[in-house]
């Protein structure tokens, strides 16, 4: 057994049974994660475990955050995607199964992220939310580790996306990347000052820069 620290990201489907194919959801959610890994290696590889749930683990909060929204805006508008995020200590029982064997604090707390997101999302105030912290101390007690700035930046991130036109998302998803406005206007097929209006527009600049803030501490 061996202890490590991390942030768990478990997230799945929203509405799944209402969808009218579901091998190719479950297919199409598959090849996201398969590219979203690719972008952004974790400590555990994002990954399909049971039913419409899937699970990574990454070193640093910014980049779980960062898998969480590539994910989502990958698979919108068609399909939406809720996940909670969990921070603290975890234990690797045996790692030569599949899916790994573990438990602990970090993964407690991923759990009950993810369910207070769906809470809140049944919420009317709260509807949109999608994406939820929670950081634990190594006896799995909920620890304030900047848990409310982080949830207030993912709260209007997810009422963002819920309010992004199909155009809108690809092109947020783009600025995620890190994509030029140049090669995002190729690909749209319009003139780059489009890019820069409906980037504005629709706050996806915000989306990015604040995760910019987030993975640096604060620092411009």
């Amino acid at each position: 057994m061996a202890d490590h620290q991390g942030v768990v990201l478990i997230g799945d489907v929203v509405a799944s049974r209402s969808h009218p194919d579901r091998r190719a959801l479950q297919e199409r959610v598959f090849r996201v994660l398969e590219d979203t890994a690719a972008d952004v290696p974790g400590l555990q590889r994002l990954a399909v475990t049971v039913g419409d749930e899937f699970q990574g683990v990454f070193a640093e909060l910014a980049t779980a955050v960062r898998a969480a929204l590539l994910v989502r805006l990958s698979l919108l508008p068609e399909v939406d995607t809720r996940y909670g995020l969990g921070s603290g200590p975890f234990m690797v029982f045996d790692d030569s199964r599949q899916p790994i064997s573990q438990d602990g604090p970090a993964w407690w707390a991923a759990r009950e992220a993810i369910t207070t997101a769906k809470q809140r999302s049944d919420r009317p105030r709260s509807r949109s939310t999608r994406l939820w912290y929670v950081a634990a101390t190594p006896n799995g007690a909920p620890a304030d580790l900047g848990a409310g700035p982080v949830n207030a930046y993912l709260s209007c991130c997810d009422e963002l996306l819920g309010r992004m036109s199909p155009r809108e998302l690809r092109l947020t998803r783009g600025v995620v990347q890190g994509v030029e406005q140049a090669e995002l206007a190729e690909r749209e097929g319009v003139v780059p000052s489009a890019v820069s209006q409906a980037l504005s527009r629709s706050g996806a600049h915000t989306v990015a820069a604040s995760l910019h803030l987030l993975a640096t501490g604060g620092r411009p």
